[in-house]
C-alpha cells in the first residue's frame, strides 16, 4: 500500500454548494415543486457527507465501501468523496520510551537497558493498512531492535579493540537507528533517532561485575606504569651514555635499571639508601 492524493475540492466551495441546493430545494417545496426540490436536498445530503476537516500535521485516510481512495495531508476544510470514511492519522513527531530490558551481551553478561525512540509516520495509507497498530507496531519492534544490538556488543572492555555498550554510545545508537527503520518501513514510519537511556549490570552481578571492572582497571594501569618505567630507565641510560657522563658497565646498568624501575612502579615513595662503598 502506497499513499495517494484523493480527490478534494477547497471546502467552503462545498458548504456554499450545499447551502444554494438547501435553500432552492426549500424553495421548491414551498411551490410544491417536489419532483425538483427532493433531488437537490438529497444531492445537499450526499455532499455534505463528504465535508472534512484536517487538522494541523495530521493526515485524512479516506476509503469508499472498502477501497481505499487517497489521503489529505493539508489542513484545513475539504469537500472529498461523499459517503467515505476518513480515518486521522497524527504525522506530529513522537517519543516513545522503552521498558528496562533484562538482555545478555555478547559476552553473556545480563544487563539492563532502555532507549528512547524519535519517531513519525511518512506514509499514512502504510500507517493504516499495513500493520494492524502502528503505534504497538512501533512500541514491540522497539524493544525487539534493542535486544538485537545489545547482544551484538560487550557492556564494557578495556582493550579498546571493539566496540562497547559503555564506550561507544553514538555508534550504537546510530546501528539501533539504522536496525529499526529497516523493521518499521513497512508501517510507513520514520525514525528521527534513537538513543540509550538505561545501560547498567544486572543487580545480581553489578557488584561482581564491578569488582572485575576494578581489577581490569588496576592491570591495565600497572602495564601502562611499567611501560613508561622501561621507557624512563632506557633514556636515561642512553643519554648518561651520550653525554659521557659516566661510564657503566653492565652490571651498573641492571643495578640502574632496577633502582629506576622499583621507585618508579612502587605505589609508596622510594626511600633512598646511601651506598658509601662500591658496587665491588
Amino acid at each position: 500500500m502506497i499513499e495517494k492524493k484523493v480527490f478534494q475540492v477547497n471546502g467552503f466551495i462545498g458548504v456554499l454548494s450545499i447551502v444554494v441546493l438547501v435553500g432552492l430545494g426549500v424553495w421548491l417545496l414551498i411551490n410544491e415543486q417536489f419532483a425538483f426540490a427532493i433531488p437537490l436536498l438529497a444531492i445537499a445530503i450526499l455532499l455534505a457527507s463528504g465535508i472534512t476537516i484536517v487538522q494541523p500535521n495530521k493526515a485524512a485516510v479516506v476509503t469508499f465501501f472498502g477501497k481505499y481512495l487517497g489521503s489529505i495531508r493539508t489542513n484545513g476544510l475539504y469537500l472529498t468523496v461523499p459517503l467515505s470514511l476518513r480515518r486521522n492519522v497524527s504525522l506530529r513527531v513522537r517519543n516513545f520510551n522503552s521498558k528496562r530490558l533484562k538482555v545478555n551481551d555478547v559476552e553473556g553478561n545480563p544487563i539492563e537497558i532502555a532507549a528512547v525512540i524519535v519517531f513519525k509516520v511518512v506514509d499514512s495509507a502504510k500507517a493504516v493498512f499495513d500493520v494492524e497498530n502502528y503505534e504497538e507496531f512501533v512500541e514491540i519492534q522497539s524493544e525487539t531492535a534493542i535486544r538485537h544490538v545489545a547482544t551484538k556488543y560487550p557492556y564494557d572492555t578495556f582493550e579498546n579493540v571493539e566496540l562497547t555498550l559503555r564506550g561507544n554510545a553514538e555508534e550504537v545508537s546510530n546501528e539501533l537507528t539504522t536496525d529499526l527503520q529497516e523493521r518499521l518501513n513497512v508501517a510507513g514510519v520514520e525514525v528521527i533517532e534513537a538513543r540509550l537511556t538505561h545501560l547498567a549490570y544486572s543487580t545480581e552481578i553489578a557488584q561482581a561485575m564491578l569488582q572485575r571492572q576494578q581489577a581490569t582497571a588496576i592491570i591495565s594501569a600497572r602495564q601502562k606504569i611499567v611501560e613508561g618505567a622501561v621507557g624512563m630507565a632506557q633514556m636515561a641510560i642512553k643519554q648518561l651514555e651520550a653525554d659521557q657522563t659516566i661510564e657503566l658497565d653492565d652490571e651498573r646498568k641492571v643495578q640502574m635499571v632496577n633502582n629506576l624501575l622499583v621507585a618508579i612502579v612502587a605505589e609508596k615513595p622510594a626511600q633512598p639508601v646511601i651506598n658509601t662503598g662500591t658496587l665491588y
